[in-house]
């Protein structure tokens, strides 16, 4: 493992300034907590190898197809962090993990329904629709106390003609990390029905204390009908920099990937596998520290609820920075909307995750101690209020 370097908050005016999505957007009395960005400086190593390629003016076209410093820093990554064999011509670049998703669906999957767990990570909730295919819901049940797959519901929706199952692994917003026992129950529900897989992984390396991470290419017999897409971008807050990676362990299925017209698959930036390299070698030891940070907030949010949002309900958050709140019992069809208008906190509404959904709320804890008390302490109050 790399060197620990230490995990450095930004200040509201610094991140105004690099978060522009999530801070810029939001009037200067409201704390944002919604969008998935963490109120963290970058890892210094990621940062300087970024700057050094802007020097050397590294912003043309990357090299498309087969990266093997990319491929071979991702394997590395994933031996170390999950035990996991991964090949790197396994790993082809894509833009991002949502458009990965989508040119692996458009380009390997029947032209049948889509089965999407919902809630769900609320951009995919159309990627069905854009590749011509219907989505059909595996729903969780808002009153279970741990999310669960039902495989029942998944075996009668394949069944009924579903060709391909869009996984999150982990989880997002559900928290979850699905155990091996539970992703082989999958495919053989998957296998039975002779259906594809696609796994979006991207919060693998985020994940928890007391759980650990299981890519679903990593179960025996999964590698014919699946393929996952992983990024560095979410643990080292480097969306805007655009590099995911999609892995196609089978050598059909990357023919298939490398033979699609480059116009079909957005294209990634060089500064993106840059970043993604350098994570990838070098940012073990940063994301030691952000993990412990992370570990450390997952605690004080259930403190925090408990002293002062007890009605709240937090399913037991095992990977993210993510946490999946059931506020039903104060009585708010939208709190979001609620703890905008009256805690000046924004956060994000559960009916983005779940269209017709009320009282839940999906809350970002990657900011510091004190920005989280004080975001409780904002929800409480605005939530309680007509009580």
């Amino acid at each position: 493992m790399s060197e620990r370097r230490p995990v450095v908050d930004l200040t509201d005016e610094e991140a105004r300034r690099a978060l522009i999505l999530k801070w810029g957007t939001v009037p200067a009395d409201v704390l944002p907590a919604w969008v998935a960005e963490m109120d963290y400086a970058l890892d210094p190593i990621v940062h300087e190898a970024v700057l050094r390629a802007v020097r050397d003016g590294v912003t043309g076209y990357p090299v498309f197809g087969y990266t093997p410093e990319l491929g071979e820093a991702y394997a590395g990554f994933a031996a170390r962090h999950y035990g996991g064999e991964v090949e790197p011509e396994w790993v082809y670049p894509v833009v991002d993990v949502t458009a990965g998703v989508r040119v692996a669906i458009d380009v390997l999957s029947e032209p049948a329904p889509v089965v999407f767990l919902v809630p769900g990570y609320s951009p995919q909730l159309d990627v069905a629709d854009l590749t011509g295919r219907r989505r059909v819901d595996l729903v969780l049940d808002a009153d279970a106390q741990r999310a669960e797959i039902d495989l029942d519901r998944l075996d009668a929706l394949l069944a009924d003609g579903a060709r391909t199952l869009l996984l999150t692994q982990p989880h997002n917003p559900w928290g979850r990390v699905f155990s091996r026992a539970e992703l082989e129950g999958i495919r053989d529900v998957v296998v039975r029905h002779g259906a594809r897989v696609v796994c979006d992984e991207i919060h693998a390396p985020l994940v928890l204390p007391g759980a650990a991470h299981t890519s679903y290419l990593a179960i025996e017999g999964t590698h014919d009908h699946a393929v996952a897409v992983v990024a560095a971008s979410k643990a080292f807050n480097t969306a805007g920099l655009r590099c995911a990676q999609l892995l196609a362990p089978d050598p059909e299925t990357r023919r298939r990937l490398t033979e699609v017209p480059m116009s079909r698959n957005d294209s990634w930036s060089p500064l993106g596998v840059v970043a993604a390299v350098s994570a990838y070698t070098d940012g073990d030891g940063w994301l030691a520290s952000l993990v412990e940070r992370l570990d450390g907030l997952r605690s004080q949010l259930s403190d925090l609820l408990a002293e002062q949002l007890p009605l709240a309900r937090m399913r037991p958050l095992e990977a993210t920075y993510l946490v999946w709140l059931d506020a039903r019992a104060y009585g708010h069809a939208d709190p979001a909307e609620v703890a905008f208008d009256r805690g000046r906190v924004k956060v994000a509404p559960g009916h983005d995750y779940a269209p017709g959904l009320a009282g839940h709320v999906r809350l970002n804890i990657a900011t510091s101690p004190d920005r989280l008390r004080e975001i409780v302490r904002r929800l409480a109050a605005a939530w309680s209020y007509h009580r």
